[in-house]
């Protein structure tokens, strides 16, 4: 195996592939990246099982500066090769294996020699497009992904709940896009055209922020999916990930379609209250404020009995509805406003222990559910 290719070309690969390593694998061949060259190309494979990445640097292509000069394979520790093709300094890298599995890697002035582990003992991944497959834009697909996933659990006592759920309706056209912890709940609608069957998969949280890192918005990328696993495909890429196993809770009946209260105000300005209501904390780390609602007046604030207090009437629009207080994390609501990506943000309340609505006033599709904390005061 005896190869020349642009570095810059090699190490932007390389570090995009690695995402798929998991930190401390208990293979040490998956700590690896696979390093597979054919008369045609290169490729390079990375995985921690349930999530893979496989990257196609083909010789045809100018800008990749790839010459092959003979054949192989080998698999290289993710971590070291990264650094050392990041290290070099010439525009050209050569990469060469020298005798059954060590490894040369080097240019005009540096030269690097690294012990691999033959590919044959490198788990075989099964990179088969499932049948069911469609098309959407990047930039779609991110900003579904924005403004849901930060509702997901990080916690793994319901596995499910760490990733976010896509539920497609094929006689409505209609994809309903979920994530919640049991706290809070991101909702999403959006209108899809051209599949042809309905399906109902939830995917990690760790392949969803690791794609959004590598999508161009500007363009396409083919879903390809069934049962068991998920494969994104966009230009020269394929990210492949396992499903999470168990049914997503249903959520529709949660949503609350009757209203006691509600106001509209500045995103940015209720954010800015709500860093300053947080200098308080509780002994947890987390800071629980309360809104107010009366004669016409909407107040946040917050207190310590060991530190202090804070109050500061909030300029809202269109208030509209009954007196009203509720408690509430003040994390969950910075979360939900910054997700949502609106210069106005309307509040709707239920009730004053029931879980309250933020939207986005110009953009139906989009719902965050917020369920309050109970307070003593």
């Amino acid at each position: 195996m005896i190869f020349q290719i642009s570095r810059n070309v090699f190490y932007k690969a390389l570090s995009n592939v690695s995402r798929a390593i998991a930190i401390n694998s208990p293979l040490p061949q998956l700590s690896g990246i696979k390093i597979n060259v054919s008369n045609e190309s290169v490729i390079l494979t990375a995985s921690d099982n349930d999530f893979s990445i496989e990257h196609t640097i083909d010789v045809t292509d100018e800008q990749n500066k790839l010459v092959i000069n003979s054949t192989g394979s080998i698999v290289i520790d993710a971590k070291y090769l990264v650094d050392i093709v990041r290290k070099l300094e010439t525009d050209i890298v050569r990469v060469e294996l020298v005798d059954g599995s060590l490894v040369k890697i080097y240019d005009s002035k540096s030269d690097f020699q690294i012990n691999g582990l033959r590919a044959n003992q490198y788990p075989l991944i099964d990179f088969s497009e499932p049948e069911l497959s469609f098309e959407m834009r990047a930039d779609e697909f991110i900003k579904i992904v924005s403004q849901t996933i930060i509702a997901t659990s990080d916690k793994e006592t319901r596995p499910v709940l760490t990733g976010v759920n896509f539920n497609y309706h094929s006689d409505h056209q209609e994809l309903v896009v979920i994530a919640t912890d049991s706290y809070r709940l991101a909702h999403k609608k959006v209108h899809l055209e051209g599949v042809d069957d309905s399906f109902n998969i939830t995917i990690p949280r760790k392949v969803l922020n690791e794609l959004t890192k590598l999508l161009e918005s500007e363009k396409a990328v083919k879903i390809a999916l069934n049962e068991k696993k998920i494969q994104f495909i966009f230009d020269d890429s394929l990210i492949q990930s396992r499903l999470l196993d168990g049914s997503f809770p249903e959520t529709k009946r949660l949503i609350p379609t009757n209203f006691m209260s509600e106001f509209t105000m500045s995103t940015r300005e209720l954010l800015s209250a709500l860093d300053r209501a947080s200098t308080y904390k509780q002994e947890s780390g987390i800071s629980t404020v309360k809104l107010s609602i009366d004669n016409n007046t909407v107040t946040l604030s917050n207190a310590s009995q060991e530190i202090g207090s804070f109050k500061e009437p909030l300029q809202v629009n269109n208030q509209k509805g009954d007196p009203l207080k509720i408690s509430f994390s003040a994390r969950y609501v910075s979360d939900a406003l910054r997700s949502l990506s609106s210069s106005d943000v309307n509040i709707r309340f239920e009730g004053e222990m029931r879980p309250f609505v933020l939207k986005d006033p110009l953009d139906e599709s989009i719902l965050h559910l917020v369920l309050p904390v109970r307070s003593y005061d």
